[in-house]
């Protein structure tokens, strides 16, 4: 028999089964139900707009209603995931379907007055087994007890135990991210500024009272700082109190947050070191400490938290530099030179090895019968990216960092085989030295007796035809390493001569025991002699002195920085040998040097 559906009886009586189906799911919706209503956990059901369908009794109480009244309630507003535009998007996400699960922190204001932190989780549940309808769980966990102890771990973990100051890991996120605050926030300055200090002589608390009273100190320290702050910040910005770090050892920062300017930093620094000067009473002890500060105050856009302490870093360096006791504020001029000097300083051995270095020669003039009897090899930089630079910007830079021991061995090879070069080109009763400016630190870090001795045997060049100048502090008091070598090269043959002589020591009695055989007189003598209308009597008197002492030790002497005839003449009347300087030439290349024997 066929029913008007179309389906028999025999099919029909096959149905009861998912009628009992209903009943399982009916029956396991009701456990659901009852364990969703006697959990401590805060629940609630929602549909796919947000809105809540069902809440248990531990979410009524959380938010303080009744369950029954947030039936249709937006559940973004009772949790506060609206407040967030990334939390609010991630909902959005889960609500629509395309994200499995939303999990955030949120601080909720519970109904007895106080603050709450809870976890709040949103996932989609089983379909209704009834309806089929899509619905959403919500649930709601107070961690607050979590959240506290997390917050005193943090706290103990981004302050210093010693002085309660923020440490360097708080300081640097603090810092980064004023920065990123000042670069769009509209209702700020757009500035930043930063005072970097260290204690003068703090090491020598610390070794002479011990760390104890060393860590009373910075705790002194410390309260005083936090006092500057926070009376600048009354009358600078307004903008709350500054934040005060200390960095590490007797390292301190105080950062200023949408500073005003340069004198709002200033005067925050000298605040700092007018109450740093008061002593302090430790127990007993009576301190007096003070303390050097670098300061820096700029623009936030484009500074970075790594540039600003580079800056602030190098300020402090000039204020110790500058006499210490004092604050010092950036120069960007100042650290343009330093970071050449410092790019310089870090390329000075490579270009040896690169050959970026030449020689140049300046002739030394008989003042009585006007031959040229040698030429100084003078060293140029010929650098790729600051050009040709003289001696004055790098020789000093060269002795610092030891490579000048590698240059000066290369100077020294490369002018005795140029001297030799013009010796076989020009052969001459009276052949032209060469003079080599030696460091005084060739000497003591190196063998420069031995160096001398294998370059003139390698080049032939007669011994008497080099000269070797060394600068007057350098030679004068020489003993032990530094005389031996004098010596040595003096019975060798070479010639010893002291360079920019009467600026150090002037000592001509401990000329007597030194192997020198030439004095230059430094230039300043010689300029005094540029008026022949208005001349310096002093001047002259002082050189002449000079030259009849010299000559009495059986040394001759050479007068650097001639630059006129009457300055020539005046110098050839008092009885100098020679003399140097444009008058006769300025330093010019070997191939030029040539004229010199016509």
């Amino acid at each position: 028999m066929t029913e008007r559906n179309g389906t028999t009886k025999e099919s029909a009586e096959v149905r009861p089964a998912p009628a009992d189906h209903r009943d399982d799911a009916a029956a396991s919706l009701g456990d659901y139900r009852a364990a969703f209503h006697a959990g401590r956990l805060a629940m609630a059901v929602l549909n796919r707009d947000g809105l809540v369908l069902a809440a248990n009794p531990a979410f009524g109480e959380l938010v303080g209603a009744d369950p029954e009244e947030l039936l249709a309630a937006t559940a973004a507003d009772l949790t506060d995931l609206g407040a967030d535009a990334r939390v609010w998007t991630a909902y959005r996400e889960v609500l629509c379907g395309r994200s499995d699960r939303l999990r955030c922190t949120r601080r909720l204001k519970h109904p007895e007055g106080h603050s709450v932190w809870v976890e709040v989780t949103v996932e989609p549940l089983t379909p209704e087994p009834l309806s089929g309808e899509e619905r959403m769980l919500l649930s709601v966990a107070d961690i607050s007890d979590r959240h506290d102890l997390l917050a005193r771990l943090r706290h103990l973990q981004m302050h210093d135990p010693v002085t309660r100051l923020p440490n360097r890991a708080l300081f640097f996120e603090r810092l980064a991210a004023a920065l990123e605050a000042a670069s769009f926030e509209p209702a700020g300055t757009g500035r930043i500024g930063l005072c970097y200090l260290d204690l003068d002589g703090f090491k020598a608390v610390n070794d002479t009272l011990g760390h104890r009273v060393g860590d009373r100190l910075l705790s002194a320290v410390a309260q005083r700082l936090t006092r500057c702050a926070e009376g600048t910040a009354d009358r600078g910005s307004g903008r709350g109190e500054h934040l005060v770090a200390r960095l590490g050892g007797d390292e301190f920062a105080l950062l200023v947050e949408n500073s005003t300017g340069t004198d709002q930093v200033a005067e925050l620094a000298q605040r700092v070191l007018d109450a740093l000067q008061r002593p302090f009473d430790l127990a007993g002890q009576r301190l007096s400490v003070s303390a050097s500060i670098g300061v820096v105050e700029r623009t936030a856009t484009g500074t970075t938290a790594t540039g600003l302490m580079q800056a602030a870093d190098t300020t402090l360096y000039w204020a110790k530099e500058d006499g210490k006791a004092r604050w010092t504020l950036f120069d960007p001029e100042r650290n343009a030179h330093r970071m050449t000097r410092q790019a310089l300083s870090s390329t000075l051995r490579p270009a040896v090895d690169r050959g970026e270095f030449t020689l140049e020669y300046q002739p030394l003039i008989g003042l009585g019968d006007g031959r040229a009897q040698g030429v100084e090899a003078l060293v140029r930089w010929r650098h790729p990216q600051f050009g040709t630079l003289p001696p004055n910007r790098f020789i000093a830079l060269a002795e610092e960092n030891g490579a000048i021991v590698e240059l000066g061995r290369w100077v020294l090879e490369r002018a005795c085989h140029q001297a030799r070069a013009w010796q076989l080109a020009h052969p001459s009763d009276q052949p032209l030295f060469v003079s080599v400016n030696v460091a005084v630190r060739q000497v003591w870090d190196s063998d420069l007796v031995a160096d001398v001795a294998g370059i003139l045997a390698e080049t032939g060049l007669p011994p008497e035809l080099l000269q070797l100048e060394l600068t007057e502090s350098a030679v004068m008091g020489s003993a032990g390493r530094p005389l031996q070598a004098l010596q040595a090269l003096s019975d060798m043959g070479v010639r010893i001569a002291i360079d920019d002589f009467g600026t150090g020591y002037s000592n001509l009695a401990y000329l007597s025991r030194l192997p020198v055989s030439v004095l230059k007189l430094d230039g300043s003598f010689v300029r005094g002699f540029r008026s022949q209308e208005h001349p310096n009597p002093a001047d002259e008197m002082i050189v002449e002195a000079l030259v009849a002492l010299a000559h009495r030790l059986g040394l001759t002497v050479t007068a650097e920085c001639v630059e006129s005839a009457e300055q020539a003449e005046r110098l050839r009347r008092i009885g100098c040998d020679t003399g140097q300087g444009w008058l006769y030439s300025r330093p010019v290349a070997p191939d030029r040097v040539a004229a010199l024997f016509i």
